[in-house]
């Protein structure tokens, strides 16, 4: 029969290979979250072991953004063009290689170019995972399954966290934690060939050699009957490109879905960058340290799972918009743990347990900066796939992306500065904050088509 197999897709329920698909994107994401978390984790040894100050540290802490920048614009376009399959292996065999040989760093500037490499398949593997969830979810389910793509980030920070805490408590060496990470990435190669085939929305709409075969066999696992021919792609059709994104009819979108973006990140990577320097300069272990950032990223994956499931019940821009403001007031709050008086020290006392009431308070407001932090950075990567056509998806998150990392590239740097010029955290945590509440503003004036 002759029919759409993006219409097969996009109405039939999804089934079991279309969940695993949706599945392994998500432990993909994980293992971004885990292995860009890892320099955050592994911050307060280096700093010890090589006397950086807090200057020095957040330009080492930015720069797998910048490889991150670079490999969501180059290797989001590499998605669109050879699919999203090769892309995302390629980039997982990039991001293995750089976690592999960050342990053999000697120095400040060969750190930092190792880090910019892995940055660089970071990048690239996020927008293609982006692409491959949405293409993989039907009409009904794309926003909660691009949602739970999104919350593997936050989930490989949690196990990670805790990962990472029992490998530096065991070998004393922030280098085990690139070696665990390296593992992990080239362990995820395979699964991905044999498990994931070729986005039929991708196949159907660039149709290479042998799309027709590949495409059947695609439905054919999904449990489908395969169709005896492809739509025929009209010329004007074939014509577009990622330049699209700043044509007359997609240029509005572009500017305020990235404009979005980059101000929400600016703030949100004060929590992912500084969080453990900050807990450790306070007199706790590095160790220590770390679980607050691991009670963010449950607080992440919490608020991910439960703004999935809101999507298929209420407006996606508007929820991302709340959630982002929201966001941005509780980073504020993160840093009155200066503030906090006798009284409240006691009663905090009585609720946790022994722990030292200035780590109860952060590791609670750590929480609910994920929880409403990185639930709006998962509301932005729905919107990311709604705004976005196949033929510009995972170039135009891939844009995105790029061009918010150098909010995310800022965002430690400056910190790192105001530290230096004295300022005291709750002035620091209440000046990164404005990006998340211009954000949310910002997403209000956004115009996205059915």
């Amino acid at each position: 029969m002759t029919k759409d197999p993006r219409e097969i897709l996009d109405k039939a329920p999804m089934g079991l290979l279309q969940m695993v698909v949706v599945g392994i994107t998500c432990v993909l994401n994980g293992l971004d979250g885990f292995d860009m978390l890892s320099i955050s984790f592994a911050s307060p040894g280096i700093a010890a072991e090589w006397n950086i100050d807090r200057a020095a540290l957040g330009i080492v802490l930015s720069m797998e953004l910048i490889g991150m920048a670079i490999g969501s614009i180059a290797l989001g376009g590499a998605a669109d063009k050879i699919g999203r399959r090769y892309t995302s292996m390629g980039c997982l065999a990039i991001k293995a290689v750089g976690m592999l040989i960050t342990p053999f760093a000697g120095s400040i500037v060969q750190l930092s170019i190792f880090r910019i490499f892995t940055g660089i398949g970071l990048g690239g593997l996020l927008t293609a995972i982006t692409a491959l969830a949405a293409e993989f979810a039907n009409r009904k389910r794309r926003h909660l399954c691009v949602s739970l793509m999104a919350i593997g980030y936050p989930i490989g920070g949690v196990i990670g966290g805790i990962i990472a805490t029992q490998l530096m408590a065991a070998t004393d060496s922030w280098r085990s934690i690139f070696y665990f990470g390296a593992t992990a990435t080239f362990l995820c190669i395979p699964v991905v060939f044999f498990l994931v085939p070729e986005s039929v929305h991708w196949l159907v709409r660039k149709q290479p050699k042998n799309a027709l075969q590949r495409t059947n066999a695609a439905l054919r696992r999904m449990g489908h009957e395969p169709v005896d021919a492809l739509p025929e792609i009209t010329p004007e059709v074939r014509k577009k490109s990622t330049k699209d994104l700043f044509s007359p009819g997609m240029a509005r979108i572009t500017m305020f879905v990235t404009a979005a973006y980059v101000c929400h990140i600016t703030t949100y990577y004060f929590i992912l960058k500084w969080v453990p320097k900050v807990v450790s300069d306070m007199g706790f272990a590095a160790a220590t340290s770390g679980n607050v950032l691991v009670c963010a990223n449950i607080g992440g994956a919490v608020g991910g799972a439960i703004f999935g499931f809101l999507t298929l019940r209420f407006d996606l821009k508007k929820l991302t918009a709340a959630v982002m403001a929201l966001g941005g007031l509780f980073i504020a709050l993160f840093g009155t743990v200066e503030l906090i008086g006798i009284g409240i020290t006691e009663t905090i006392m009585t609720f946790s347990g022994g722990i030292p009431p200035e780590l109860f308070y952060m590791g609670s407001l750590a929480f609910f900066c994920g929880l409403f932090g990185n639930t709006a950075i998962i509301g932005m990567f729905a919107l990311f796939a709604h705004a976005f056509p196949t033929h510009a998806r995972a170039s135009g998150t891939g844009f995105v992306l790029g061009i918010g990392r150098g909010g995310a590239i800022l965002s430690p740097i400056l910190v790192g500065f105001l530290f230096q010029w004295n300022f005291s955290l709750p002035a620091v945590t209440a000046l990164i904050s404005v990006g998340s509440f211009v954000g949310a503003v910002v997403l209000l004036f956004l115009k996205l088509k059915d």
